[in-house]
C-alpha cells in the first residue's frame, strides 16, 4: 500500500475532539504513514503533545505562534513558547517538536497587529537558526515583508515548509530561492477554480514539494465542504500525481523523501 505523510493538520483542535481515534484509524487506512501537528497560540503547548501522546510515532508536533493569533502580549507569550520548546527538546521524548510553527504574517483581514507580526515572525525565524529547527511558515497577503525578513537569515536556515502555497509560478521562484524549504500543497489543488494544477509542474521540481491537509480546514475535492481529515490528503496525492504525469506510488516516494530532508523524519 503507498503511504505518504500529512505535514500539517491540526488534530489537536475542538473539531477532533469527540472522534479523534476514528480520524487516525481512517487516516492511516488511507495510506497516512506520519501526520505533523502545528501549534497555533499558549493553548498548542499542551493540546499538541496530548495528540503526540496519545498515537506516539505517528504524530509529531511544533510548537509556534500563528500569525492571526498574535496580539498585544505577544512577548509574554513567545516567552512561555520559548520556555517549552527548550524544555521540550531537551526531553527528547515522543512530544519532543519537530519545527517552529505554525508561524509567519498573515493581512488578509487586518493590518491592525502588523508590527507585532513582524516582531513575532523574526523572533521564530531566530529560535529556527538557532536551534537549527526547520519551519512551518503561514503567509498570506504578505509575502514581501515576509522574504525581507527571510532573508536576513538565508544562510543560517535549516529549512522550513510554505505551508497551504496557492500562488502562481512567479511566486513559488521566489519561494524556492531559499535551500532547504519546500511549498506544502493542500486541499485547493483539488478545486475546479485551481490554478495549481497546471502552474505547479511547470514551476516547482518534485524535489520540492510536501502534502498536506490543513485539516479541518479547506477539504479537497471530493470532500469540500465537509470537515477536513488527514486521510483526505489521498486525494491531493490523486491530483498531484495526475498534474505531474507520474503515479500516486511515485509521488508518495519523492514527498516521503522531501519530508526526510526537511524534518529528518521517514
Amino acid at each position: 500500500m503507498i503511504q505518504f505523510i500529512d505535514t500539517h493538520s491540526h488534530l489537536d483542535g475542538p473539531e477532533f475532539a469527540d472522534d479523534l481515534p476514528d480520524v487516525i484509524a481512517r487516516a492511516k487506512e488511507a495510506g497516512v504513514s506520519r501526520i505533523f501537528i502545528p501549534g497555533i497560540n499558549l493553548d498548542s503547548l499542551s493540546t499538541v503533545p496530548a495528540v503526540c501522546r496519545q498515537f506516539p510515532g505517528y504524530c509529531y508536533g511544533m510548537i509556534g505562534l500563528q500569525p492571526e493569533e498574535v496580539k498585544a502580549d505577544y512577548k509574554t507569550v513567545l516567552d512561555k513558547m520559548h520556555a517549552a520548546l527548550l524544555e521540550g527538546l531537551r526531553d527528547a521524548e515522543a512530544t519532543s517538536p519537530i519545527a517552529i510553527g505554525e508561524c509567519g504574517l498573515d493581512f488578509y483581514w487586518s493590518r491592525e497587529f502588523e508590527q507585532q507580526q513582524l516582531d513575532a515572525f523574526e523572533i521564530q525565524v531566530q529560535w529556527a537558526a538557532d536551534l537549527q529547527l526547520p519551519l512551518m511558515i503561514h503567509c498570506r497577503k504578505a509575502q514581501n515583508e515576509l522574504l525581507h525578513i527571510l532573508d536576513k537569515y538565508k544562510g543560517q536556515l535549516c529549512g522550513g515548509v510554505f505551508h497551504c502555497f496557492t500562488g502562481n509560478p512567479k511566486e513559488a521562484e521566489r519561494y524556492l530561492q531559499y535551500p532547504g524549504f519546500v511549498l506544502g500543497v493542500g486541499g485547493v489543488s483539488t478545486f475546479k477554480s485551481s490554478h495549481l494544477r497546471s502552474d505547479l509542474p511547470q514551476s516547482v521540481p518534485l524535489t520540492r514539494l510536501v502534502l498536506e491537509t490543513d485539516s479541518p480546514y479547506m477539504a479537497p475535492v471530493p470532500h469540500r465542504g465537509q470537515r477536513n481529515e488527514s486521510a483526505f490528503v489521498a486525494d491531493v496525492l490523486r491530483t498531484l500525481a495526475e498534474a505531474y504525469q507520474i503515479t500516486p506510488d511515485e509521488l508518495a516516494k519523492q514527498t516521503n523523501e522531501n519530508v526526510k530532508q526537511v524534518f529528518g523524519i521517514e
